[in-house]
């Protein structure tokens, strides 16, 4: 195909697009020209628990640079992303779920997510995470991931997703960088046909990590994952303790939700 070359927008892709070359037109003018008021209008298709009254805090100036945006405002994430779509679309589709064998498949439902979140998030809390703990994440590709994250910004917590690639050391690395005392993980995984061993990855990481006192351990796979008694949890059991009902807790528009590194390490990226 030549640079020149323009294929024209189906009909009815245009018809059903959320914005046209004529709003998006309007919108940038808006930016260029009152750029809080057009991030107010923005902020106003959340749902917030309170509502920001501050747009941008920006400072460049070196004595004090500080870049915050809707700074007083109270929301939470997973409420955006499941609770408000409950009313008129608990039964629609939220996501689809291709396992390695796309045989292995399935799809999940907002009211259906919503449910398995919370069901989730009181897991953690009924085994002592609160707002601001860090839980690291280290799972295949699974619909429980998604619920453990979700989790986590249902109630505060700062999640950090370990890529289920990583060897032990890797793994280590992560939790010592982001001081986390509570790791979700599977017994296994699946890629490209091939047996990724989750659970012994993380069980030769903890060896380096003395403050991890939880594992959390979703079936994916099915076989031993050898748990440790007085540690490891399975996570089977533990949802059938719980509700599927857990109210969100309130978090600042500032508010980290993915875990920041407390130490830099050189070459992290690749390991």
């Amino acid at each position: 195909m030549s640079q020149a070359e323009v294929i024209p927008v189906p009909a009815d892709w245009a018809a059903r697009a959320h914005i046209d070359a004529k709003a998006y037109d309007a919108a940038w003018d808006q930016v260029k020209r009152d750029p809080e008021g057009y991030w107010k209008g923005i902020a106003a298709r959340l749902d917030w628990i309170r509502k920001p009254t501050q747009i941008k805090d920006v400072s460049f100036h070196r004595e004090d640079f500080r870049i915050r945006w809707y700074a007083d405002g109270v929301l939470n994430a997973s409420v955006e992303c499941l609770d408000r779509h409950l009313p008129r679309k608990a039964k629609d589709i939220a996501f689809i779920w291709e396992g390695d064998d796309p045989k292995d498949s399935r799809t999940v439902t907002y009211a259906e997510a919503h449910a398995e979140t919370c069901r989730m998030a009181n897991v953690l809390k009924a085994h002592g995470v609160r707002k601001g703990d860090r839980v690291t994440i280290y799972m295949p590709m699974i619909p429980e991931t998604a619920y453990a994250m979700l989790a986590c910004a249902r109630i505060g917590a700062i999640h950090s997703v370990v890529f289920g690639g990583f060897a032990p050391d890797s793994i280590a690395g992560r939790i010592q960088d982001c001081g986390s005392t509570f790791v979700i993980t599977a017994d296994e995984g699946l890629r490209g046909g091939r047996v990724v061993p989750l659970k012994a990855n993380v069980d030769e990481a903890l060896k380096q990590c003395p403050d991890v006192k939880t594992v959390l351990v979703v079936a994916r796979t099915g076989n031993n994952a050898n748990l440790l008694a007085g540690r490891d949890l399975d996570y089977a059991a533990e949802r059938a303790k719980v509700s599927a009902d857990c109210p969100p807790e309130p978090m600042g528009a500032e508010d980290p939700i993915p875990a920041r590194p407390r130490r830099k390490r050189a070459a992290s990226w690749w390991r």
